[in-house]
């Protein structure tokens, strides 16, 4: 853990936990080596579903090309919170309200999930000038893959043998400018698999636009490039990734390639900081039952992983008795819901961990927070944290923060900037 991160958490107070803690200066940073690492024909956009968090979309704008939207309601939030971004509107199920709305909006590429998708825009649009790309599902071995989206039969895309069809509306509706196609299959692969798979859609994409006399323009390979949660430490390599995809655009002059992740660009910004309420020892097994659980942090019952997490000891003990402990053995890190189901992690083995230690779990800038259960069992939200060095006018979270430490927005009363879910 940063210093100056644990430092920000050894000061907050009781009462703020839970709280996620986002690293403004580290997402900035790590989005920006993104970009550096892609060639200058490859636009990055950020996947908003990721998450959504206005003060992460506001960094982001100045690093990323656009967003990727999925629904009618990000793309309002998006569009109120970056009037002037580029917007990319994809996602299955759009209804005629959705593509109503982008097209006031003036979303810049429309993601054509079907044939009855399309006739619905060729409908509402008149004459109004539209850019779309038609996702399809290609027929490509995947493999083992986390999330598959495409490659077998998907609810996800067009089947090739649908194109042909959108061609002959697309004829039909000159105002509605076809620009290429967007392909996501896969998520969850490392850069190796990544450039397989982008390889495979680009060769496929050529030889279809030349077979019908296409000009292709624009490939969209979605998103999905890995995050490691057992190894945080093991990011998606995105150097090789951009000399790969340096590599496969020679083969392809005059086309710009279009991608589109979200986990790994904000994931590794996020924290979720909570304490231990208890530690109890059943049939042989230790128990942590901390404030907080799934209903704020879903991903790890969403992807069957164990949230990775670092103890952050806190001395201070307020009652007269021994404080519940568990010491050199597995430790199963439970929320305070009704259900079996409420695991953060399991048996993972700790040095120590006691009743009024803080934990705190890594990883948790991207489908935390946003996909989690909110209400269930009514518990309170929790508060949202955002450090960061780059603003001037923001104060330090502690008075022994060095100069060079990363800064924490006050609020009008001078505390620590929360907000709360």
């Amino acid at each position: 853990m940063k210093p100056y991160l644990e430092d920000h958490l050894r000061h907050l107070a009781e009462d703020e936990l839970p709280v996620y803690v986002h690293d403004l200066s580290g997402l900035r940073r790590h989005a920006q080596a993104i970009r550096d690492a892609l060639p200058e024909r490859v636009e990055l956009f950020y996947a908003a579903k990721a998450n959504p968090d206005p003060r992460l979309l506001e960094v982001l704008r100045d690093v990323v090309d656009g967003f990727e939207v999925a629904s009618g309601g990000e793309l309002r939030h998006t569009r109120k919170v970056l009037p002037r971004a580029h917007l990319a509107f994809g996602g299955p199920g759009k209804t005629a309200a959705e593509l109503a709305q982008a097209l006031e909006l003036g979303v810049e590429r429309l993601h054509v999930e079907s044939e009855h998708e399309l006739r619905m825009l060729c409908a509402l649009a008149a004459d109004r000038p539209v850019e779309v790309l038609l996702r399809v599902n290609l027929p490509i071995s995947l493999g083992d893959v986390p999330l598959a989206m495409g490659g077998r039969p998907s609810p996800f895309g067009i089947d090739p043998s649908h194109l042909d069809a959108c061609l002959r509306l697309l004829a039909a509706h000159p105002g509605i400018q076809l620009r290429g196609v967007h392909a996501h299959l896969a998520s969850g692969l490392d850069a190796t698999e990544q450039l397989r798979v982008t390889e495979h859609v680009l060769v496929w994409a050529a030889q279809w636009a030349r077979a019908r006399g296409i000009r292709l323009s624009e490939v969209n390979v979605g998103g999905g490039m890995g995050v490691d949660y057992a190894d945080p430490g093991c990011l998606f390599d995105w150097q090789v990734f951009g000399t790969g995809l340096h590599r496969l655009l020679d083969g392809h002059p005059g086309l710009t390639v279009r991608i589109e992740p979200g986990r790994s660009v904000s994931a590794y910004c996020g924290w979720y900081v909570t304490r231990v309420l208890d530690v109890k020892h059943s049939q042989g097994e230790a128990f942590a039952v901390l404030a907080g659980g799934t209903h704020h942090l879903r991903t790890p019952a969403a992807k069957s992983h164990n949230q990775p997490f670092e103890v952050v000891a806190t001395d201070d003990w307020p009652w007269p008795w021994a404080r519940p402990a568990a010491a050199g053995e597995p430790v199963t890190l439970v929320g305070q819901l009704c259900t079996p189901k409420d695991v953060l992690a399991r048996r993972v083995p700790v040095e120590r961990l006691r009743a009024g230690d803080r934990v705190a779990f890594a990883v948790a800038g991207a489908y935390a927070w946003n996909i989690s259960h909110h209400d269930f069992l009514m518990h309170p939200a929790p508060g949202f944290h955002y450090l960061d060095a780059a603003s001037p006018d923001l104060v330090r979270p502690s008075a022994e923060a060095s100069p060079s430490a990363v800064h924490a927005q006050p609020s009008r009363g001078g505390r620590l900037a929360q907000r709360r879910g």
